[in-house]
């Protein structure tokens, strides 16, 4: 992204968010924005991380910054994963069976209970360290995994839930943006229907389609209603065919990956909003584009080679529409150049972690039969060698 010609500069984050950290370093970016003070600036988080530093430090940044009107403990409710659970069990919202285990043979015993495979999630995934392969979401198949992952709590830096898994399969994938301006109204938001994830049937959105969902839709501002929300939020659910639920899976309290993928023809999406909004200028009526298309090259490709067949039914109309890329773009190509060679690298590094592996699987393969001594014919060798046989 800092490839594009459209960024005027890049800073790296400092590594602790302590409040006056935080509230410096962005001084000095919005320094170079504007020289005039009473000028603030807009700070738009991308991840749950920055939005909670953003919350959390939100009367110091106040002055120079233009932030929606909300506490962390607002945003934690939602963010964090074993909170969400509580939040929908106090508001009747549909959530997939979750249980908070305290200790390993607990999580095994859970894990049989709700139903192998189930989803473990680490409740405050923003915590965990990098380059130690532990991913926020992961379907574990096994008490054996279960155990393993919970051993790794304390690295986690947070809590492992144990969540039942619902079903995967055709339309059942469903998301919605929005964003909750100052009074409280929601008159930017919109439902999609995620037709392609990575990895299949439980990761972020490959190839989504803006599709009206009005039972998804109420649900996502009944939420927002009961917990007095302020600002940009990403909703995922499922829908349960059981029993014709649509289940809330998680909430990011910031704009999600594919939020361009509800830019009506105006160009208004929930970013633009929250600007017009913070700047004290009229939001205009959000007209919707159903059946726009958003596709993440790299993700769909990989998606594509998975599972080549169609997930999902056909929309009428839905070829006319505009679809909108992650990465290519006519007028700014560098990033889709910087992406490509970043994930070639990345996988020419995996084909040769894997020729790697079979390599050394081959080295220490046990000798063969052929280099084995030669058996005795003689019937005592053979009674001798019966009594060393043990069943299964």
């Amino acid at each position: 992204m800092a490839r594009s010609r459209y960024l005027r500069s890049a800073r790296e984050r400092p590594e602790h968010d302590s409040g006056t950290g935080l509230a410096a370093f962005l001084t000095d970016v919005a320094d170079e924005i504007t020289d005039d003070p009473s000028h603030r600036v807009l700070p738009v988080p991308l991840d749950d991380v920055s939005a909670l530093a953003l919350a959390r430090h939100r009367a110091a940044l106040a002055p120079r910054f233009l932030l929606p009107e909300q506490s962390e403990e607002q945003l934690l409710k939602v963010a964090d994963k074993a909170a969400l659970a509580e939040t929908c069990a106090a508001l009747g919202l549909p959530h997939p069976r979750t249980e908070l285990p305290t200790e390993e043979d607990e999580a095994a015993a859970m894990a049989w209970a709700l139903g192998l495979p189930v989803i473990a999630k680490w409740s405050r995934p923003w915590l965990l360290p990098s380059g130690v392969g532990l991913r926020s979401t992961s379907i574990v198949r096994s008490l054996a995994e279960v155990r393993e992952l919970y051993a790794r709590a304390p690295e986690a830096g947070s809590r492992l839930l144990l969540q039942e898994m619902l079903p995967a399969g055709r339309d059942l994938d469903w998301f919605f943006h929005g964003y909750v301006d100052s009074a409280g109204g929601c008159a930017t938001g919109a439902t999609g229907r995620k037709e392609r994830s990575w990895p299949n049937g439980a990761g972020l959105t490959a190839v989504g389609r803006w599709t009206v969902n009005p039972d998804v839709d109420r649900a996502a501002r009944a939420l927002f209603e009961a917990l007095d929300y302020r600002g940009v939020c990403d909703l995922d659910f499922r829908l349960d065919p059981a029993t014709g639920a649509y289940h809330l899976l998680d909430v990011n309290p910031r704009p999600g990956a594919q939020f361009r993928l509800f830019a009506d023809p105006a160009g208004l999406d929930v970013v633009r909003a929250l600007h017009l909004d913070l700047t004290g200028r009229r939001v205009p009526p959000h007209s919707p584009v159903y059946g726009r298309r958003f596709l993440v090259e790299n993700y769909a490709a990989l998606s594509l080679l998975a599972s080549p067949r169609r997930r999902y039914a056909a929309e009428p109309g839905a070829a006319r529409q505009r679809t909108e890329y992650a990465w290519c773009a006519a007028d700014d190509p560098r990033p889709a150049l910087a992406m490509g060679r970043a994930w070639l690298g990345h996988l020419l590094r995996r084909a040769l972690s894997v020729l790697r592996g079979r390599f050394a699987a081959w080295r220490a393969r046990p000798a063969t039969a052929a280099t084995a001594p030669a058996a005795r014919s003689s019937s005592s060798s053979s009674s001798s060698s019966s009594h060393q046989l043990t069943p299964r």
